[in-house]
């Protein structure tokens, strides 16, 4: 029974060890040739990392091999685990699509390029067999050019039966150089109707102010209950949620024991700030949404009704759920006793 939204999924980390490494061994043995088996490939994969930026360079081995031709195997695979496995009815899955497109290709064959990658993606995403609602967000990143980065806004335009928001990828502490810039790509994507969430407040190097009112969802953002509770008024005014993804912050090095998530929760129920638990990087982490759950209440760091406020919040705050209410309130209308007069009707 499909119950739960997911709002923060890199497609590029969502890969799971085990379908890496089989599609390592049909088609780039040479990328897994210095493991002798596989469990020495899912002990380097999975591990925790000492920085968000020696994290982050994972993601290049994925984006290597998701290409245009390869994307629906990794999309399939990936669905069918998400509803199987983790009861999602909805989910967002995040990439920058300039990194799928051909190396040897020049920057605007590549910015051409693009929107066959997101159609690929739209229409692998689409199965029938695994009825979750999906849909796409684009990520601009801190590597590429200005005017890459507008291209992936305007794509994002022309795309919205599969792109629902934007957002800025590759590591937080890279935004001051070119702060102004981000401020105005913001500015352009609000300008033309486009959502927004960004990550932002992730770790300590990456808080910035200023980007908060662009935003309408912020990526990660536990920063600020951790240091910067005075922003939780204008936060919670904004009606902005926070996207947090508890395992991340272990395998970056951003947090030293899940318990300190405790304070966050606390801090944003006071306030009145909505929070969508995630799982950023399931594959990374070989982590699947419900142990996201299970191990805040393990932990004590939220109770049950919290988590059920949780979420219930990830559907509200969800840019493309077609629906007013969460799944289980819909399920809850047809699972009701039926009238003695309905009874009555079929007998």
């Amino acid at each position: 029974m499909a119950l739960y939204a997911e709002l923060h999924r890199h497609l590029g980390g969502s890969v799971v060890p085990r379908v890496l490494w089989r599609y390592f061994e049909r088609h780039a043995t040479d990328l897994i040739a210095r493991f002798a088996e596989y469990s020495e490939f899912e002990d380097f994969y999975t591990r925790p990392r000492n920085t968000l930026d020696e994290y982050l360079e994972l993601h290049t081995l994925v984006e290597s091999v998701q290409t245009v031709e390869t994307l629906p195997y990794f999309i399939y695979r990936l669905l069918r685990g998400a509803y199987i496995f983790e009861n999602l009815a909805y989910l967002e899955l995040r990439y920058t699509p300039y990194l799928r497109t051909p190396e040897h290709l020049s920057q605007p064959e590549r910015i051409d390029k693009m929107a066959e990658i997101v159609e690929v993606v739209g229409k692998a995403s689409h199965l029938p067999e695994y009825p979750i609602v999906t849909s796409q967000i684009l990520c601009m990143h801190t590597r590429l050019p200005l005017e890459v980065n507008r291209a992936i806004i305007d794509l994002a335009v022309q795309n919205k039966q599969y792109v629902c928001g934007i957002d800025v990828a590759g590591g937080d502490r890279y935004y001051e150089e070119r702060l102004d810039e981000w401020i105005s790509l913001y500015d352009y994507a609000r300008s033309l109707g486009v959502n927004t969430t960004g990550h932002l407040y992730e770790t300590t190097a990456g808080c910035y102010p200023q980007l908060l009112p662009y935003l309408m969802r912020i990526g990660h953002g536990i920063q600020i209950p951790l240091l910067y509770p005075e922003l939780l008024a204008d936060v919670a005014r904004r009606g902005q949620c926070l996207e947090v993804c508890p395992t991340t912050y272990l395998k970056t090095g951003t947090l030293e024991d899940i318990r300190q998530l405790k304070l966050v929760f606390d801090q944003c129920f006071d306030a009145g700030v909505d929070i969508a638990i995630c799982t950023d990087n399931a594959g990374l982490h070989n982590v699947r949404l419900p142990f996201e759950y299970e191990n805040l209440l393990t932990y004590d760091i939220i109770s049950f009704g919290q988590l059920q406020a949780c979420q219930n919040a990830a559907f509200r705050h969800a840019f493309a759920w077609p629906y007013a209410q969460p799944p289980a309130s819909l399920l809850s209308g047809l699972l009701k006793p039926e009238s003695p007069k309905v009874l009555a009707m079929r007998d």
